[in-house]
C-alpha cells in the first residue's frame, strides 16, 4: 500500500465507521500518547526496564501502526499529501546533510 493508498483508506474508514474525525488538537494529544507507548516498549524490549504484566502483550509492530494512522488523520484534516511532504524533506534532506553524517566523528 503506498502512502497516498493508506491515507485514502483512512479517510474512507472515518467516513464510514468513525464518523468524524477527532479535532487536530485532540489527535496531537493522541498521537503524543502512541509515541508513548512505542516509547513504553522499546525501554523495555530494547532498554534497561522489564516489562510489567499489562505491558507483556503489547507489540511494537501495531503501535507504531497506532501512530502512523493517527499521523495519517492529522494529515488527511490538514489537507497535506503525505507523499508529496515526504518527497519534498527527503530533498531537503540531501542537501542539508549531504556530508553531516559522513564527517561525524560519532558515527564512525
Amino acid at each position: 500500500m503506498t502512502i497516498q493508498e493508506a491515507q485514502e483508506k483512512v479517510d474512507r474508514w472515518i467516513q464510514t465507521t468513525g464518523v468524524r474525525y477527532f479535532s487536530e488538537l485532540t489527535n496531537m494529544a493522541i498521537l503524543t500518547e502512541e509515541v508513548g507507548e512505542v516509547a513504553r516498549i522499546i525501554s523495555r524490549q530494547y532498554g534497561d526496564q522489564s516489562f510489567k504484566e499489562s505491558d507483556k502483550k503489547k507489540e511494537l509492530a501495531d503501535e507504531l501502526a497506532d501512530v502512523m494512522w493517527v499521523l495519517l488523520c492529522l494529515a488527511n484534516q490538514t489537507g497535506i499529501d503525505l507523499t508529496a511532504a515526504l518527497e519534498k524533506n527527503f530533498e531537503k534532506k540531501n542537501v542539508r546533510d549531504a556530508n553531516r553524517h559522513k564527517d561525524n566523528e560519532k558515527l564512525r
